[in-house]
């Protein structure tokens, strides 16, 4: 079962057209098909070795399908350019807590892309990255070292990190493994909020199946192979104005109360 066109403002954000993935001739992804519209909130999941983490690693480039497309914003992956507007949480085990950079530091580096990475970063550019450490209500950690941080903490200065060039798509690879139960329900609540209230399309891959119902109901759209997806859309006609994130921190950092 695939979605249907929408009409209105919203348009495929995601569009992924008959793609397989194979490592080490075994078949991960298996002709999928499957749209992800403007304000979707899209949670995957699947038993391990479903191709979940592969399926967003190639949504943001960094594998490459073995056969099929991904276009995002509606242009081909092989030539979108405009990395800005995704933001990108990895799964938490994919940090080195050796690794010798301050909250501010890693906050910072999403700010570089290939437009500007030997540029120095604009006093707009910097204040972004305090709006950012502000709404995460990490402001007083902005020199600690980036390992030396509790599990939560870390998610929220990588969430910060990909919130800050306010992005249209933001893709969360198991955003709390590894996370409290309190601090877990307290992430998915801002999140929630965050899709409630501002212009953001999400993917989300999650364990949590309880989580992932209670929000965008109880059957999948959509199965292919042992990937399941569950899609909640926000598409009436009032949701289609567009909102800065930027401007609305404060709101947000209200919603972060349920994280400390």
């Amino acid at each position: 079962m695939q979605q249907t066109a929408h009409s209105g403002c919203h348009r495929e954000i995601v569009s992924i057209d008959d793609v397989f993935f194979s490592y080490e001739h075994k078949t991960v992804i298996d002709g999928l098909n499957f749209k992800v519209l403007e304000r979707d909130f899209v949670g995957l999941i699947g038993s391990n070795g479903a191709g979940k983490t592969t399926l967003l690693r190639m949504i943001v480039g960094l594998l490459k399908p073995t056969r099929g497309e991904i276009r995002l914003f509606g242009e081909p992956l092989s030539t979108f350019r405009d990395w800005e507007r995704i933001g990108y949480v990895p799964q938490k085990n994919s940090l080195n807590p050796l690794f010798p950079a301050t909250v501010r530091e890693v906050v910072t580096s999403g700010l570089y892309g290939k437009k500007n990475m030997f540029r120095r970063l604009s006093k707009a550019q910097l204040s972004k990255a305090d709006d950012a450490l502000y709404a995460m209500r990490i402001e007083d950690l902005a020199d600690r070292r980036i390992g030396q941080l509790s599990g939560g903490q870390q998610q929220r200065v990588f969430l910060a990190r990909a919130l800050i060039n306010n992005p249209e798509l933001l893709i969360l690879d198991e955003p709390t493994v590894g996370i409290d139960a309190e601090t877990q329900a307290g992430f998915f609540r801002m999140i929630r909020h965050m899709h409630q209230h501002h212009h953001i399309t999400f993917m989300m891959v999650s364990h949590d199946m309880d989580m992932v119902q209670s929000y965008l109901g109880e059957e999948a759209i959509q199965r292919s192979g042992s990937l399941s997806f569950y899609v909640k859309h926000t598409h009436t006609p009032e949701d289609c104005r567009e909102t800065d994130l930027t401007h609305s921190m404060q709101q947000l950092r209200e919603s972060m109360e349920v994280l400390t």
